[in-house]
Parts: C-alpha cells; sequence; structure tokens
C-alpha cells in the first residue's frame, strides 16, 4: 500500500481525534480505580485501557450495523448515568470492607474493571465513527489509530487519577462530565433521531446542551444524595458498634 500525502494526514487527523476523545475514556478509569489500593490502580488501569482499546477493534468491525440498531444508545446512556451515580457513591468504609466484614480488594477491582468496560463499551461507539472517519476506510490508519489510543488512555488515566486523589471534589465534576455524555449520546438513537434532529435543525442546538445539562446535574443531584444518605448510614452503625464495645468492656 502506497504512503503518501493522504495517508499522513489522515494519521494527523487520527491522533487529533484520539487525543480529544481519549479524555472521557480516561476520566471512567481513573474514578473507577481511585479508591482502590494504590498497589492495585496500576493494574486496573492497565486492564481497563486494553478492555477500551479491545472493545474499539471490535466495535470497528460492526460499527455501521451496531449505530442502525434502535434504542441501543438510549440504554447506553441510562447505563452512563447509572455510573456516573456510582461514581459518586462510597462502595466501601474507612477500612476497606464489605457489609459482611471481609476484604473487599478482590471485589473492588473486578468491580472497577466491570464499571469500565461497560462505560467504554458506550462511549467507544461514536469514538471508532470519528476514528474511521478520519483514516477513510483505511484499515492500517484505523489499526494505528487504535494502537496510538493505549498510551493516551494509560497515561491519561495515570494523570487525572493524581489530581482525583489530591483533588476529591474534582470527582464531582469527572461524574458530571460521565452524565453529560449520557445525555448527548442518546439524542443520535435511530429510534428518536428523526424528531431530535428536527428540534435541531428548527430551533437551533440549544436541546443537546440542555440534554447534556440536565444529565450532569442528574448524576451530580441523586449520587450526591445517596452518597450522603450511606454517609449517615454509616457512621450510626459506627456509633452502635462503639457503645456496644464500650459496654462490653
Amino acid at each position: 500500500m502506497e504512503i503518501g500525502p493522504e495517508f499522513w494526514e489522515g494519521l494527523l487527523k487520527i491522533i487529533g481525534v484520539n487525543i480529544v476523545l481519549s479524555g472521557d475514556n480516561a476520566v471512567v478509569i481513573a474514578l473507577a480505580s481511585r479508591s482502590l489500593p494504590p498497589h492495585m490502580r496500576s493494574k486496573a488501569i492497565w486492564l481497563g485501557a486494553g478492555g477500551a482499546v479491545g472493545l474499539r477493534l471490535i466495535f470497528s468491525f460492526f460499527i455501521v450495523e451496531l449505530m442502525a440498531v434502535p434504542y441501543l444508545k438510549l440504554i447506553g446512556a441510562l447505563l452512563l448515568l447509572w455510573i456516573g451515580v456510582k461514581m459518586l457513591v462510597p462502595e466501601h468504609d474507612a477500612h476497606g470492607e464489605d457489609g459482611d466484614g471481609k476484604s473487599a480488594t478482590n471485589a473492588t477491582i473486578w468491580g472497577a474493571i466491570k464499571t469500565i468496560i461497560v462505560a467504554d463499551a458506550v462511549m467507544s461507539l461514536d469514538n471508532v465513527i470519528a476514528i474511521a472517519a478520519a483514516a477513510n476506510g483505511n484499515v492500517l490508519l484505523i489499526a494505528i489509530g487504535l494502537i496510538i489510543s493505549v498510551p493516551l488512555i494509560i497515561y491519561g488515566s495515570t494523570l487525572i487519577l493524581k489530581f482525583l486523589i489530591k483533588y476529591p471534589i474534582l470527582v464531582m465534576f469527572g461524574a458530571g462530565l460521565i452524565g453529560w455524555i449520557a445525555g448527548e449520546i442518546w439524542l443520535s438513537d435511530p429510534a428518536v433521531i428523526g424528531w431530535t434532529h428536527h428540534i435541531l435543525d428548527t430551533y437551533g442546538h440549544w436541546l443537546e446542551t440542555a440534554s447534556a445539562a440536565l444529565g450532569a446535574a442528574f448524576v451530580v443531584a441523586l449520587g450526591s444524595l445517596i452518597a450522603a444518605r450511606k454517609k449517615r448510614v454509616t457512621a450510626a452503625a459506627t456509633h452502635v458498634v462503639d457503645l456496644a464495645a464500650k459496654e462490653n468492656k
């Protein structure tokens, strides 16, 4: 295959697309792995990034058929809303144990990886479309684009994770971003695209922005509410346990 100016132009487009779109995946991976023990975070990031790229590779072969499936993006948007809310709710207590008092390390890492893969499965649909469009059907360029996305996702996840640990308030913004993406994705589902495009063409793109903002607000509000309730329940349970321990002394 001849490698000429068109090839290099397509490669530059793919690099740009990957830089922009890999950020969403990196945020999800960083959020899902932030509560893991330090020695488990790298494993979750690598497996999560590998899962993201693997999904993109699979989707690249079936993307045209997948995008024509009605309700797929609607279901994906609901999954992203659930994931965004879940990111704001602490899974375990301060001792890193589950409700039965057992170590939750193994369950947590696989739970984080499952969360990453589900979110990537939804977000990778649009990512693959952008990469395929930039590659203009060139299989080699698509493969190169997938390979390039690995270090971008891993490095981005590692960098974002450091900020999330140092500044926990950023977790809320990350969860809100996931809700924002969920609010955008459903608008292009084949089941609703007829009337959503009519509204967008008639009244401008306010619907897209309003839907995305509503998704972000929903995730932050519900996630914060559940997290606060869980915190109160945990504090009350801890207080009861402490009182029982004092009485037994």
